[in-house]
């Protein structure tokens, strides 16, 4: 763990010395996004880890729904097979995407199925929000995970209850998008700041030699398509995507208390501040003991309880000074170098946020 300490530390002071950054990676172009596509399916060919018909009946109705278009009668037919499962097909539809394009999808059970390892995605439609279909899905899926079970045990490493399946789905719908009718694009910031679009502003003015880009708030730069002087939408977009930037960013530390994980911006600065830290073990144990009567004496067998309690106060860091000023790689350095357990260095972040020394947005996950 101190070891991927210093390694976020080093990151840090890689991400300190960060070049510019392109803006085609710092923002997304209004009306450029992808669309969710979800469809109700049937995977068939599992080895007998397919649904429960008891436990999952829409599986049978979905099944019969399926031969009754193949021109197979299944009317008042009792059939419980164990190689089909019922799943949910979700994908992404890109943008500008043509029909007859492939797209890819994943593939997750909705009942007690135990793996969809080898099993084959039988033609799904897939919707969007509108309720119109914009591809089809179908093929063979790629389980993420294994399971294997005997008479008396089980193992599972994974998730084989769900897949994927590359280029899965074909496009047949495509999205009503005119780019060339656009006037003006918006650009929209990731991660919205004042500085960071007002260079963004200022690169692609400077690019086009007049004033085509306007910082509307900080989240968003409008262009101007018409006062680029060219045609066409798509080739003034080409233009400035690759215009690097440098951006700015908030003072911020993330912190994830379930992996120890303490990720923090270059800008963050603490105040003067003291610091001391221990830790309490409070230990109870119960050893009961049973006392039995004498041979050929009357009585019973009675628990005694037996309860021992202790508390232990561990070595932990003296009283420390943090100067003024100082950021907080230093700190975290420092830290380190004392022993201090990710967790404590946790909890003396927290601390310090708490007392007001620590000058950056905190963020605990």
């Amino acid at each position: 763990m101190r070891y991927l300490l210093a390694c976020l530390i080093a990151l840090w002071a890689a991400g300190a010395a960060a070049g510019p950054i392109r803006i085609k990676d710092l923002v997304e172009f209004d009306g450029v996004r992808g669309n969710d596509l979800v469809g109700y399916g049937l995977v068939v060919g599992l080895n007998g880890t397919g649904d429960g018909i008891r436990n999952a009946p829409f599986t049978e109705e979905i099944m019969s729904n399926l031969l009754e278009r193949l021109g197979v009668n299944v009317t008042g037919e009792t059939f419980r097979p164990k190689n089909v499962a019922a799943v949910f097909v979700t994908a992404t539809l890109p943008p500008f995407a043509r029909a007859g394009s492939q797209i890819d999808v994943t593939v997750s059970a909705i009942g007690d199925a135990k793996s969809l390892l080898g099993g084959t995605l039988v033609m799904t439609p897939l919707n969007a929000a509108d309720g119109e279909i914009y591809a089809v899905a179908q093929g063979t899926i790629i389980a993420g995970g294994v399971s294997a079970e005997g008479e008396a045990a089980s193992v599972t490493q994974g998730v084989p209850t769900a897949g994927t399946i590359p280029s899965g789905a074909r496009v047949e719908r495509e999205i009503a998008f005119d780019l060339r009718s656009l006037d003006t694009v918006r650009l929209a910031l990731r991660t919205p700041d004042f500085t960071t679009a007002a260079r963004i502003e200022e690169a692609i003015n400077q690019e086009f030699r007049k004033p085509v880009a306007l910082m509307t708030d900080p989240g968003t730069v409008a262009l101007s398509i018409t006062a680029t002087g060219v045609r066409s939408p798509a080739h003034v977009l080409g233009k400035i995507e690759n215009i690097v930037v440098e951006p700015e960013q908030r003072a911020r530390v993330v912190i994830d208390q379930r992996s120890g994980t303490i990720v923090m911006g270059q800008d963050v600065r603490i105040s003067r501040v003291a610091v001391s830290q221990g830790n309490l073990t409070l230990r109870v144990e119960e050893a009961p003991n049973a006392v039995q009567p004498n041979p050929f004496a009357e009585g019973e067998t009675v628990v005694v309880p037996r309860t021992s309690a202790s508390i232990t106060e561990e070595p932990g860091i003296g009283m420390a000074e943090i100067r003024d000023g100082a950021s907080l790689s230093e700190v975290v350095a420092g830290l380190n170098a004392l022993g201090v357990s990710p967790r404590d260095m946790i909890d003396i972040l927290k601390s310090i946020n708490a007392a007001g020394a620590l000058h950056a947005e905190f963020v605990v996950q």
